[in-house]
């Protein structure tokens, strides 16, 4: 029984990785990248609608992957999977362009209080790189609520 759960975690997680990517980096329009950030509502509606269409398209591959893999899911973990994936989602993207404030908040705070500081102001690529890290992590925790 332990593999067939080790198994249905790892296909959850490439399921929910893969989608993840084709919705940040293929689907996300230039505006929301580009505003979903910034502080006011301009920002949060266009967070909001990014993290709308990508957690549609996560849950488009792990409904119709699990199908085509045959793997069985019930709706309550997915639904609470997709879940924490968006909201953590939404969390991080709205630091959107704040990795190097004089004054972070939220994952930025973070990010200070765990020893990047330095880091995220030196390296241009950082901040996207503990967004990345912070994303895998949280899809990580989703695939175990869905798979389980």
């Amino acid at each position: 029984m332990t593999s067939i759960r080790a198994a249905r975690f790892a296909a959850v997680y490439a399921l929910l990785r893969s989608a993840a990517d084709v919705a940040d980096h293929w689907i996300q329009t230039d505006h929301q990248a580009t505003t979903k950030g910034n502080l006011g509502a301009a920002g949060r509606r266009a967070c909001a609608a990014h993290v709308a269409t990508y957690t549609a398209v996560q849950a488009a591959a792990l409904l119709g992957g699990a199908r085509l893999l045959g793997i069985r899911l019930r709706p309550g973990p997915v639904t609470a999977a997709l879940a924490l994936s968006a909201a953590t989602h939404y969390v991080a993207d709205r630091q959107g362009g704040h990795w190097r404030d004089p004054e972070p908040h939220g994952v930025v705070r973070l990010a200070h209080a765990t020893g990047s500081g330095g880091w995220l102001q030196r390296d241009p690529q950082s901040g996207y790189l503990l967004d990345q890290a912070w994303h895998h992590a949280f899809e990580t925790a989703a695939a175990l609520v869905a798979s389980a």
